[in-house]
């Protein structure tokens, strides 16, 4: 091999080296960062009172009692505790417009955005009726419930229906959905989920 020879043949090999190293910026460029996999959610901070979520009937009678009472305080950290990480309120209803939408909360959005009502003119809610479909460790529970602002009001102001799920790990019951509608003129209660609950 002459000198040019050798000189032209390392300049093609310089070259090459220059390419590859470009192509391998360019493919690492190109190439996505892995998604990093999703931690699952920790535990609630609070710890819930077993007896709130010994069973189905307590954990439900813990949500409604939790909410109610006169004007002051709620104890927001039993609240949070009835909740399994990452559970949802959705509250749904029908706009002035007529539509029906859905508002997805989490439980410390519902806290934010209720508590200062609840706690300056007082609430009441208890459940009327229950229809229950129960299989292994879940459970869905169509809750009618009847709201007062003073516990002695004679009527109540609303009512409506809580849809809730609820879910066993095989020590306690954790509420994982709350979904409900009041009743309105073109959606009132039908006479299947005011009868005494099985």
């Amino acid at each position: 091999m002459t000198f040019l020879s050798k000189v032209r043949c390392g300049a093609i090999l310089t070259i090459g080296f220059a390419l590859a190293a470009m192509a391998s910026v360019s493919v690492s460029a190109q190439t996505p960062t892995p998604t990093p996999t999703p931690q699952p959610s920790p535990l609630p901070v609070s710890t819930a009172k077993p007896a709130d979520v010994a069973t189905m009937d307590a954990i439900v009678a813990s949500l409604y009692d939790v909410i109610s009472g006169p004007p002051g305080k709620r104890d927001w950290d039993r609240f949070r505790s009835l909740f399994y990480p990452g559970a949802r309120l959705i509250p749904t209803g029908r706009r002035q417009t007529g539509e029906v939408g859905s508002r997805v909360l989490t439980p410390d959005d519902y806290i934010q955005r209720s508590s200062p009502l609840l706690e300056k003119d007082g609430f009441f809610e208890r459940e009327i009726s229950r229809r229950t479909e129960k299989f292994a460790n879940i459970a869905h529970l169509f809750s009618t419930y009847e709201s007062r602002h003073r516990k002695d009001d004679p009527k109540p102001f609303a009512r409506g229906i809580n849809s809730i799920q609820m879910t066993n790990d095989g020590k306690r019951w954790w509420i994982v959905t709350v979904f409900w509608q009041a009743e309105d003129e073109k959606s009132p209660l039908p006479a299947e989920y005011l009868r005494t609950r099985n």
